[in-house]
């Protein structure tokens, strides 16, 4: 899996995407297009360079490396709550990694960023006190 070795970083989605090969722009779409399917109203935006979903606070996001792409789950705790689902993939902190030939299924994009919102939900409900 190769990116482009473009220098100026993308300040939106679709210049990132245009940065990418074919194949993996193909699959950050899908999966952009995924994740917006659940959350239609959520913020595209580019943080720390990356593709990034904002709903009342930041949601997800993804990015294309040299040999994979990521998911980004934005909270630790996601990779283990869906580790039985996420077997066959790498995972680290808050990440998930993989290929072109072994993309992460729609439908546990979809229950992670349903899972993401909810926990997004709850924390902007919280009193002020209980946040900290």
């Amino acid at each position: 899996m190769q990116t482009s070795s473009h220098r100026t970083p993308a300040t939106t989605i679709d210049e990132y995407l245009a940065l990418q090969t074919e194949p993996v722009r193909a699959a950050l779409e899908k999966l952009r297009q995924t994740i917006k399917s659940v959350v239609p109203d959520a913020e595209e935006a580019i943080s720390y360079q990356i593709p990034a979903f904002k709903y009342n606070g930041m949601l997800v996001g993804f990015a294309a490396f040299e040999k994979h792409c990521s998911f980004f789950v934005m909270n630790p705790i996601f990779t283990e709550l869906f580790k039985e689902d996420l077997k066959a993939f790498k995972t680290s902190k808050g990440t998930i990694q993989f290929t072109l030939d072994k993309p992460i299924p729609t439908t546990l994009i979809k229950k992670i960023v349903k899972a993401r919102v909810k926990e997004n939900l709850e924390k902007k409900s919280l009193p002020k006190k209980a946040k900290s």
